[in-house]
């Protein structure tokens, strides 16, 4: 071997002492730098992974919140419909307590316009107190016959009436605040065959 080959062999050794060296050297440092680059993204996870879980508590206690929310409509609305008559019960309790009076007075005396004065005047506190909730009676004699109204239970000939005129009421038609509560059982007119 010449001096010149040996010369190249030993500046090839160096050279690739010299590229193992620095690709060390840049592992090295490239771990060095990964190192923080591992640190951080670890951080970032665990913060993360920390955020997660907040909001999955979170999440949970929402919806205990939602579901006790529901469960206490639930029962507020069962004790609503329970006690929604509550105050025409109280304002009928009085109507009670006169109809229990006359006919004690009906039983002990033998004062008939008495028991029917006491009779009318509880009737008027029954009507004055569906009054109050929205409910009241409708007039149908002489009116024409409407079948959104009235239910015809019989026809009876009139020589008088147009007809389909309503001639006698059998049951009084009553409306709760504007709307038709129950229909009035009426005879109607009819013409002569």
């Amino acid at each position: 071997m010449t001096g010149e080959q040996q010369h190249k062999e030993t500046l090839t050794e160096k050279s690739a002492s010299v590229d193992l060296e620095s690709k060390q050297e840049e592992e090295e440092a490239g771990e060095v730098t990964e190192e923080p680059e591992d640190r951080d993204l670890a951080k970032m996870l665990a913060e993360r992974e920390q955020e997660i879980q907040q909001l999955n508590d979170r999440l949970l206690r929402l919806a205990a919140d939602f579901e006790n929310t529901r469960k206490r409509l639930e029962r507020e609305k069962s004790e609503s419909i329970s006690y929604a008559n509550e105050s025409l019960l109280r304002e009928l309790l009085p109507v009670i307590d006169n109809l229990e009076r006359a006919v004690e007075h009906g039983e002990s005396e033998s004062d008939f316009q008495g028991l029917l004065d006491g009779v009318r005047m509880t009737l008027k506190g029954f009507l004055t107190v569906i009054a109050k909730f929205g409910c009241a009676p409708f007039d149908s004699i002489g009116k024409a016959f409407d079948p959104n109204y009235h239910e015809a239970l019989m026809q009876q000939e009139s020589p008088d009436h147009p007809e389909k005129t309503i001639l006698q009421e059998l049951q009084k038609g009553y409306t709760l605040n504007e709307r038709l509560l129950r229909p009035a059982s009426v005879v109607v007119s009819k013409t002569s065959d």
